[in-house]
């Protein structure tokens, strides 16, 4: 049975409900057993790491894989959806780190790599409560039981597989390269981990003077922000090609403003190759270097044309001091910087300080030794470490890499297979990383990860690489069950060279190696599940934000190009980043943004769901997180959607309360309705199934989540609004049902379409809507969650494309005339005497006529006119310039422009309208930058009309007034004050009430107003209007005072329809009057309420017993157990015992016994009853107690207090002296009394 719905809803506490009821259901696991059998779609989840709390990029990207997912289960898919962990690397040693006090290697050595490493396992999980907690209750499905993690020695086995592969085709090698380096973490990072985290910065900027040995007054001069690398410079660099000066001046005092330098000549970079210079400090003299060198990627755009050359702190520094052989690639490098960032002791004036404190220390030692020539800072964007927030260096270190640099035409290939959205993210930004990829560096120098399975001699002439834990076992004897560094690090393997044993790199891999190896790794592949695995790679759809153009997605394409040659997915949706409200980057530190988790305490899962997806985050833009956006949602979103569904059930229950009779929708069996707007919202609803289908397979979700809200409002604030009174049933019983029928199925319809989008608020609508469905129209075999159903399939016969077309163009009429009624501030409340439409086109103009009930009533016209002739009405078209938008831009010119626009002739200005710009004085102009506005020629006769249209249509309102239209627009006021308090105290359309009203001053317009509309307010209302007093006996709802139209109005609701109550004419209740003859003897009687044979019989029995005369058969003359009793009430019976014929009945029809009347006045609706006052022979008269004690018993009250009353109003008591006698045929009125709980 379908039950009601309240007023008022709490989103979240329902959705807590929901979940109680998913987790009870288990529905998730049940909806994967239901689709087992079906076609396979592959979804791959990239691991989170559990240090950290949820955020909101975490919750967006993890709804948009939530809504992919149940939309293809939805489709007729079978989704596993596996939950992932990233267990090792930074993110979870950076934490121990800072726990622990660790600063440097040394550190680990003391304590041991086994302690170390469980200190990291014990805090791998800390937050993995929370995250579980945190996507349940976003309702997202995914299985947490059954879910990988990269510590799992089963996914390590598999890095290994990858590995080897790797490795056995070529790809690894070990080289030593300028990498981005955390010092705080002491490990290199790879390029794209070093790209993640840019920030502005100020670093000191220094000049520097490098004399030429030739000619030590000559000097060149470098500029560099980073004073650190100096002690390490080896070489200076130009470029060849430009163009350089050489000016004599005073440089003592350094460089300044202002200061005047001779040119002495100009020559290009060229001239200077291999010239010598003095070297700044002399740590390296013995090296045969500082000289000039030449190359292109020296720019003019900054510094002095000279770059100063330190080849193991600068890629480009390396590349060009290894090509002019300054260093070999091979030889010991010149890295006087150790893993934590501090000088080793080559640099003997500054040993142990960390190098960026050691800048000023620099600056200050080229001070005082005449070599500085300036000192500033400078802005600029430098990269920190994504883990720790410091800033990196760029440090010469030996690393293990992949080979990437060869196979970037694979890469690109294979990039062009897989389908993004956005599509510039997949061409542009990753394409152009792909373009630029470089050789990937997989080893860290850490301890928390899956180790290099690459055992080595001491000279490194052998490598034995290993790719299982088998192998592991058979070249060194023992067999592990975990494969981190504490269990395998001892572990040799004999060398087959003779050189002794071979022993494991001290390298872990990069995390990211891990991440990119998910797709083989998290079904243990190829060590299990071959087939299950080769079967649905690539995967169907992936999901992450932008930063993973340079992360995992890059990852994964390099694997699996190296290992397969094909692309690891087929989809990918790219998300973008959510901001502060200020545009910054979200900080816990600085608090800019709300709690998710309140967020959702107080909006609503689904609400943040639908705010995060309706963003131009969807699109890989990005989105600056506003709490007042979550609850527009609900306002906007929600609530009317929420109203449309309590509309509907509130009709369904009104339906069987009142005409009995029950709703039940089969769409099979569902006749076809013939109002037009029926038709318009099931075509409407048909076409959007449609479109959702087809963008939502093309991952659109961008296209598809705008086009879903609006439906909401097309179905809340057109279908329902234009459909209220056919709903209610006020055009009948049949027309109600199809009303009804095609708001229920529309509703459904949405509901799952929405399920994947808001998978609460469609789930709670359902648990009630489903019990309206007819069982024999339900496909699935089980369909206790709408979550298990499939979407709705495509009903093309139901799309009717002009229809459509109709209604656009009624909803643009209207929505226009509510502009102009806006403008001229005219509530639609008032009527107005007509609306004209101007079109062109004549089709157009009847699709409009045929839909004039719905425009007359929206804009509250009384006349439509159609016309295809602007003319006619004398209307003009002229422009305004927008000031602030043009004149920022024109500036100078902005004068003359607007001296041209208001010359612009109408003809002009409507094909401005519709090509959107227009030329004038030589500047194109666009909508934006004109106002539009229509004027009407004097002479047309128009004056009456205010006119404003869109590209297509052109609407005309009559706004003069009109006295008997603004009366009624009072009569409205009215009408819309009575509702407004209807709905304060929770009523709803059935509840019978009576509304009274006081217009003070009396006799004043308003009050004249109500008097002269009380039949039209009624009409609407449905509730009788009745002025003041209200009856004492009136129980109230709700009572308001308010203004209107400079007089008081109180409005009082009360129960019951308390219409004018006629008095009663004799008993109140059916009566018959027996007349019995018992031994020759007469007496008359009286018998009442619920007259029936038995009871009759019954009845007559016992009075006769009353006389001790005993019968064995009672006969009721012409009677039979068959006759309907009620007829004959007011009649009189005659009855006799025995055999003896009874006489000629009495002729009266009235009452033979005194009797009163009883109305019980705090009953709704009012009981009412009949006492005897007086035994069926006149005797044992009743007194003022025995009254009460009887009334207490005809309405079954007997443990209550009662008072009695003469008058409604319940002014007279009855005295408790009173002669019963004298009641008799009057009305007596009962009031109960309330017992001390309800005092």
């Amino acid at each position: 049975m379908v039950e009601a719905v309240p007023e008022t809803i709490k989103f979240p506490s329902e959705e807590e409900k929901i979940l109680h009821f998913w987790n009870e259901k288990d529905c998730f696991q049940e909806c994967l057993k239901q689709s087992k059998n079906r076609p396979r779609y592959t979804f791959y989840d990239g691991p989170p790491f559990a240090t950290g709390l949820p955020h909101y990029g975490h919750i967006l990207a993890g709804t948009i894989k939530d809504i992919v997912t149940r939309f293809y289960h939805q489709s007729g898919f079978y989704v596993d959806r596996r939950f992932g962990w990233d267990c090792h690397g930074l993110p979870v040693e950076y934490e121990i780190d800072k726990t622990l006090g660790i600063k440097g290697p040394e550190d680990v050595a003391k304590m041991g790599i086994a302690e170390y490493n469980k200190q990291c396992r014990s805090i791998v999980m800390r937050y993995s409560n929370e995250w579980e907690v945190s996507v349940n209750r976003m309702g997202r499905w995914i299985d947490f039981k059954n879910d990988y993690k990269t510590l799992y020695p089963w996914f390590m086995e598999t890095v290994w597989w990858v590995f080897k592969q790797l490795y056995d085709k070529g790809l690894v090698y070990r080289g030593v390269k300028v990498m981005p380096f955390s010092t705080a973490c002491n490990t290199p990072l790879s390029n794209f981990e070093a790209h993640q985290n840019y920030k502005d910065v100020q670093d000191p900027s220094v000049i520097v003077n490098f004399p030429l040995v030739e000619n030590e007054d000559v000097a060149l001069i470098a500029w560099t922000t980073t004073p650190w690398t100096l002690p390490s410079n080896l070489a200076l660099c130009v470029n060849p090609e430009l163009l350089y000066v050489k000016v004599k001046g005073d440089f003592s005092a350094g460089l300044c403003l202002f200061q005047v330098f001779y040119l002495l000549f100009r020559f290009p970079g060229k001239t200077l190759k291999g010239k010598k210079y003095k070297p700044l400090f002399q740590y390296f003299a013995k090296v045969r270097a500082f000289q000039v060198l030449t190359d292109n990627y020296v720019k003019e755009e900054e510094g002095t044309g000279v770059v100063h050359q330190a080849p193991y702190f600068g890629a480009d520094d390396y590349r060009v001091c290894t090509e002019y052989k300054i260093i070999q690639k091979d030889q010991t490098p010149i890295c006087p910087v150790d893993a934590s960032g501090c000088f080793t002791s080559e640099v003997t004036d500054f040993v142990g300080q960390y190098v960026k404190d050691a800048d000023k220390n620099i600056i200050k030692w080229l001070k005082e030794n005449s070599r500085l020539v300036n000192s500033s800072s400078y802005k600029h964007n430098y990269p920190f470490c994504w883990r720790s927030d410091t800033p990196l260096i760029y440090k010469a270190v030996p690393s293990w890499f992949v080979r990437v640099e060869h196979m970037v035409e694979n890469l690109l290939d294979n990039n062009g297979k897989c389908y993004w959205v956005p599509e510039f993210v997949g061409e542009k930004r990753f394409g152009n990383w792909l373009r630029d990829a470089r050789d990937w560096a997989i080893s860290r120098n850490r301890y928390w990860g899956t180790p290099i399975p690459i055992w080595v001699s001491e000279d490194f002439e052998e490598v034995v690489c290993i790719g299982s834990m088998a192998e592991l076992e058979e070249l060194t004897g023992i067999k592990v069950t975990d494969l981190h560094r504490e269990n395998i690090d001892n572990l040799t393997i004999p060398s087959r060279c003779g050189k002794g044993v071979l022993r494991r790199i001290e390298e872990v891999f990069d995390c990211w190696f891990e991440s990119g190896s998910m797709p083989y790794a998290q079904v243990h592949y190829p060590f299990e599940n071959r087939k299950e695995f080769e079967d649905s790679f690539p995967a169907d759809f992936i999901a992450e934000g932008i930063d993973q153009t340079r992360g995992w997605f890059y990852t994964l394409l390099v694997l699996s190009t190296a290992l397969f040659g094909k692309p690891p997915f087929k989809n990918v949706i790219v998300n973008g980043l959510v901001l502060a409200s200020d545009g910054q980057k979200m900080s816990k530190r600085k608090k800019n943004y709300p709690d998710p988790g309140l967020i959702v305490q107080n909006y609503g899962a689904d609400a943040l769901r639908l705010y995060l997806i309706n963003s131009p985050v969807v699109r890989a833009e990005n989105l600056r997180f506003k709490e007042e956006g979550v609850r527009d949602v609900l306002k906007d979103v929600f609530l009317p959607w929420y109203n449309a569904y309590r509309f509907l059930v509130q009709n369904v229950q009104r339906l069987q309360k009142e005409e009995n009779t029950h709703f039940l929708y089969n769409e099979n069996t569902a006749k076809k309705s013939d109002n037009i707007m029926d038709k318009w919202i099931q075509s409407f609803t048909q076409s959007l199934i449609q479109f959702f289908k087809a963008e939502m397979n093309a991952y659109r979700l961008y296209t598809v989540v705008p086009r879903l809200v609006k439906f909401v409002d097309m179905l809340t604030n057109w279908y329902v609004r234009t459909n209220r009174r056919r709903l209610k049933g006020e055009s009948g019983t049949e027309d109600c049902l199809w009303a009804l029928e095609t708001l229920f199925s529309v509703l459904f319809s949405m509901c799952r379409l929405m399920a994947p989008f808001t998978p609460f608020i469609t789930e709670m609508m359902y648990q009630n809507l489903r019990h309206l469905i007819d069982p024999a129209s339900v496909e699935e075999k089980d369909n206790s969650s709408i979550h298990y159903l499939m979407l709705p399939q495509v009903r093309e016969n139901l799309i009717d494309k002009r229809i459509e077309g109709a209604v656009s163009r009624m909803q643009s009429v209207i929505e226009l005339g509510r502009v102009i009624r806006d403008r001229k501030t005219l509530p639609v409340k008032y009527p107005l005497k007509e609306v004209v439409v101007i079109h062109q086109d004549p089709e157009a103009l009847k699709d409009i006529e045929s839909l004039q009930k719905y425009i007359l009533e929206e804009l509250n016209v009384r006349q439509l006119t159609l016309s295809t002739d602007k003319d006619k009405y004398g209307i003009r078209l002229r422009a305004e310039p927008d000031h602030m938008v043009l004149g920022k831009r024109l500036k100078g010119a902005f004068k003359a422009v607007t001296a041209s626009i208001k010359e612009l002739t109408s003809e002009q200005l409507e094909a401005f309208q519709k090509k959107g710009s227009i030329v004038v004085d030589g500047h194109e102009l666009h909508e934006e930058d004109l106002r539009l506005m229509y004027t009407f020629d004097q002479s047309s006769g128009s004056a009456q009309y205010e006119a404003h249209s869109d590209a297509q249509v052109l609407v005309l309102l009559d706004v003069t007034p009109d006295q008997s239209m603004v009366d009624e627009g009072v009569a409205r006021e009215v009408i819309n004050r009575i509702q407004k308090l209807r709905k304060k105290g929770h009523l709803v359309p059935s509840d019978e009430i009576t509304v009274y009203y006081r217009s003070q001053p009396e006799g004043e317009y308003l009050d004249s107003v109500i008097k002269a509309h009380t039949d039209f307010i009624l009409a609407t209302t449905k509730a009788p209007l009745l002025p003041f007093p209200v009856p004492k006996t009136a129980s109230v709802i709700i009572e308001e005072k308010t203004q209107l139209k400079g007089s008081d109005l109180e409005l009082t609701i009360v129960k019951g329809s308390s219409a004018p109550r006629a008095p009663l004419n004799g008993p109140a209740c059916t009566y018959v009057n027996l007349q019995v003859k018992v031994n020759n003897k007469e007496q008359g009687s009286t018998w009442g309420e619920n007259l029936f044979f038995s009871s009759l019989s019954g009845v007559t029995g016992k009075l006769i017993m009353k006389h001790m005369y005993t019968c064995n058969c009672l006969f009721l003359t012409e009677l039979t157990s068959k006759t309907d009793l009620q007829t004959l009430t007011g009649k009189t019976l005659s009855v006799t015992a025995g055999t003896a014929s009874p006489g000629p009945a009495s002729s009266t029809n009235t009452i033979v016994c005194p009797y009163v009347n009883l109305l019980l006045c705090n009953a709704q609706p009012a009981d009412v009853g009949t006492l005897l006052l007086v035994n069926p022979v006149g005797q044992n008269q009743l007194n003022h107690e025995g009254l009460l004690s009887e009334t207490a018993r005809v309405f079954g009250l007997r443990s209550r207090r009662l008072k009695l009353y003469l008058d409604e109003d319940l002014t007279q008591e009855l005295p408790a002296d009173s002669s019963v006698k004298s009641l008799d045929t009057k009305t007596l009125f009962v009031r109960v009394l309330p017992t001390t709980a309800e005092a």
